[in-house]
Order: structure tokens, then C-alpha cells, then sequence
């Protein structure tokens, strides 16, 4: 085996049961013997020097590419040894000393997004099949981080929980103007029309999702209620009574976060609320994952609080209320993971083998990320004016009660089938 793999192998994985098969057929153990054993078999000592330079990013390619194959295990068991391992003291500076310092510098330029870019970088992830979302969302193709308020909850239900959770912490009333920025495939847009009579632009600069979002809405008699535009959120003219926005701020990049804010501020009414979902870090600022940034979400960034509360404040929003969602997305990502898994031949034939591993890594790293480190998911309710919303948040358990008893059982799948 290479020297320099050996030697980082060795003083990385102290706990848990790993073997790896090298280039030449020698196999290695590593670790205490203790837990479900990952056993990698690597193929070429090409790969066995990729791996030994920057791991965090050979170590996926490698998958990908058929170079690296789990013979014993999965890539989630992988991940939860290597994650575990990390914790201990020392091996996270270990970490940054192999490539992920020169990353920290560069991160800026990684996460420049002007208009044009964004497009490309949206298109990249959003516009591939809409089979194969469909091979692992509910039937509402919520693809953000669902609200598991009973731990035995369906992923459908979860997701539906999730926009009562949304739409009670907007403190909506009927016939208000609301924009959605980043609206998806229009799922939640097309609930807060109906539930709440509400008039309601979404937007997105994905062009499948914006083809199925309107064509939901026609399907469901909501075309009048709930149009989706192709716009980047810099473009838009208010006011708006409500602003939401899930899933979409971990695209806008940390150079961007004071033009996003002031430009929601402008957007929003005197007394309007704004509600922002976003993926976060209760660590310090850090950097996108190498492999997600290159293959997955190309200009996204995971943010920390002391990095976005400060564009907030410059903006003259106020922030009202800050929820930290901490295992949600890990629960979320298992599903995901799981179905992706059932279907997993029919996203080859889709598109093909390599593109299959990719994609089983990349939702089992995430699931490990929310799982075995920093990653959590905010949810930061904005206003403008301190008296706009209620004193205590009382009316958010209330108004998530009434509108599940008021659920009829819809989904609109419509389109989306």
C-alpha cells in the first residue's frame, strides 16, 4: 500500500472495524474490531495515492469511478467510521492539513454567483430527470429537509408537517401576496395558495422545475392563485406581505449574503414576515465539501450563524425567531437513501452506473454530515417591526394543531407523477 495512505490510515482509525484490500492484493486492518466491519478494496496504487492526497475528495471520485468498491458494508458505515474517528483530538487539524486549508482560502472565489453563474450552477443539480427525483421524494417532490414532529412518521407525512411548521411561523392570512424564493416544484407554493387563499410567486431558475410547478398548478385549478416564474431573487419587484425561502440560500454563496438580505428587506412590506429554511453548521465558517462542490451543488456553501446574522442585521431585518432543526435532515436523507437504494437499477438505466455511485454517495454523505457532524438545518423567522408578530410563540403549535385538523388528505402529485 502506498506509505503515506498506510501512515494516514494507521493514525486516523483507532475505533470501529475497517480492512482495506490494496493495489496489490495485501489486505489491512484497521481500528478495534468493534462495530459493523467496512471492508474497501482498492484497484490501482493510482488511486492509492489520490486517496492519500486528498481523501475527502478521492475517496468519492474513486467510488464513482469503479477504482474503490465496499465489499463489506456501505458507503454510510464507511462514513461513520471515518466521521467518528475524526472527533478525537487532532485528526480534524490532520484533515485540513491535507488540502483543505487551500480550499479555506479559495472559498470565496468557489462561491462567486453573480445571476449567470447561479443559473448554470442550478441547472447543473435541478434540471437533471425528473424520474430519477421521483425514484426517492414523497409524492409532493419535497426535496428540503422534512419536519418529523412524531419520530414514526411516514416521509410524506413528515413533509407535509414541514409546511404546517412553515406556514404557522409565517403567521399567514388570507389573500396576502407571498413570494417563494427557490419554490421547487411548487409543492409548498401550491399549499400556502390553496390553505390560505393566498396569491403566491414562486420562483426558481431551474427549467424542469418551473415546466412542473406550472403545470401542477393548472392541474389543480391553481393557476389563478400560484404562478412560477424563471427569475433570479435580484430581479424581482414587491412588496410582498410573506417571503419564504427553503432549501434555496445554501446556493447565494457567502459574497452574496448582504445583496440577498437588503434585497429582501426591500421586498418585504412594513409589516411583513419573512421565514428563511436553510442548511447550517453549528460550527464555526468552514468550507463546501470538495466532492459536493465539484460533482452535486457546484457555488453552494453551508453556512454558520455568526456568518449569516450579520447581513441580516446590516439589512434592517429583525431576526424574531431562530429554530435549530438537528437531526430532521439526517432522518430526511435516510429515507432518501433507503428509496434511492430500492430504485437504485432504475437510476442506471436513467442514466448509468457511474452516475448511480455518485449519487449513492453523495445522499449518504449528507446523511452522515446531519448524523456525525456540524450539520443542522436553521429555520430564521425575519420581520421588520418588533409588534408584528404575537409575544410568545404560542400561535405556532396552535396554528400547526388547526391545520392538521383541517387536512383533507391532498397531495399534489399531479405533475409530478
Amino acid at each position: 500500500m502506498n506509505r503515506l495512505l498506510a501512515n494516514f490510515a494507521g493514525r486516523l482509525i483507532k475505533t470501529g472495524s475497517m480492512k482495506i484490500t490494496d493495489a496489490d492484493g495485501a489486505v489491512h486492518e484497521y481500528g478495534d474490531g468493534t462495530g459493523a466491519p467496512v471492508h474497501l478494496v482498492i484497484h490501482s496504487r493510482r488511486s492509492e495515492r489520490a486517496i492519500a492526497l486528498d481523501p475527502m475528495l478521492a475517496v468519492p471520485e474513486c467510488y464513482m469511478e469503479g477504482e474503490l468498491d465496499i465489499v463489506e458494508g456501505d458507503v454510510l458505515g464507511l462514513l461513520q467510521i471515518a466521521y467518528q474517528n475524526m472527533d478525537r483530538e487532532g485528526t480534524e487539524a490532520m484533515m485540513m492539513r491535507l488540502g483543505q486549508a487551500a480550499r479555506f482560502l479559495l472559498r470565496r472565489f468557489h462561491q462567486f454567483n453573480p445571476a449567470s453563474r447561479s443559473k448554470r450552477n442550478v441547472q447543473r443539480h435541478y434540471d437533471l430527470s425528473g424520474e430519477l427525483y421521483r425514484l426517492f421524494l414523497d409524492q409532493d417532490m419535497q426535496y428540503s429537509c422534512a419536519y418529523f414532529a412524531d419520530p414514526d412518521m411516514s416521509l410524506e407525512e413528515a413533509q407535509l408537517a414541514k409546511k404546517r411548521h412553515i406556514a404557522a411561523k409565517l403567521a399567514l392570512e388570507p389573500g396576502q401576496k407571498v413570494l417563494d424564493i427557490g419554490s421547487g416544484w411548487g409543492g409548498l407554493g401550491l399549499y400556502v395558495a390553496e390553505t390560505f387563499d393566498a396569491e403566491v410567486l414562486g420562483v426558481t431558475l431551474s427549467e424542469e422545475q418551473h415546466s412542473v410547478a406550472n403545470e401542477r398548478a393548472r392541474v389543480a385549478r391553481l393557476s389563478g392563485k400560484a404562478r412560477f416564474e424563471i427569475a433570479d431573487y435580484r430581479s424581482l419587484t414587491g412588496p410582498f406581505d410573506r417571503i419564504v425561502s427553503v432549501g434555496m440560500f445554501e446556493h447565494v454563496g457567502i459574497n452574496h449574503y448582504r445583496t440577498f438580505f437588503d434585497k429582501c428587506a426591500r421586498l418585504l412590506r412594513d409589516d411583513g414576515v419573512m421565514l428563511l429554511h436553510t442548511i447550517g453548521r453549528t460550527s464555526g465558517p468552514s468550507i463546501t465539501n470538495p466532492f459536493i462542490r465539484k460533482h452535486i451543488f457546484p457555488g453552494g456553501y453551508i453556512p454558520s450563524l455568526s456568518e449569516v446574522t450579520p447581513a441580516i442585521e446590516k439589512s434592517g431585518l429583525i431576526v424574531t425567531d431562530v429554530e435549530i432543526l438537528r437531526l430532521h435532515y439526517a432522518e430526511t436523507l435516510r429515507h432518501w437513501r433507503e428509496r434511492f437504494m430500492a430504485n437504485r437499477e432504475k437510476a442506471v438505466e436513467i442514466y448509468d452506473e457511474r452516475f448511480a455511485r455518485m449519487w449513492e454517495f453523495y445522499l449518504a454523505g449528507s446523511e452522515a454530515s446531519f448524523r456525525w457532524q456540524d450539520m443542522v438545518v436553521f429555520q430564521i423567522q425575519l420581520a421588520k417591526k418588533r409588534e408584528t408578530l404575537p409575544l410568545t410563540r404560542d400561535y405556532i403549535g396552535e396554528t400547526e394543531k388547526r391545520l392538521a385538523g383541517a387536512y383533507k388528505g391532498k397531495h399534489y402529485k399531479h405533475a409530478a407523477e
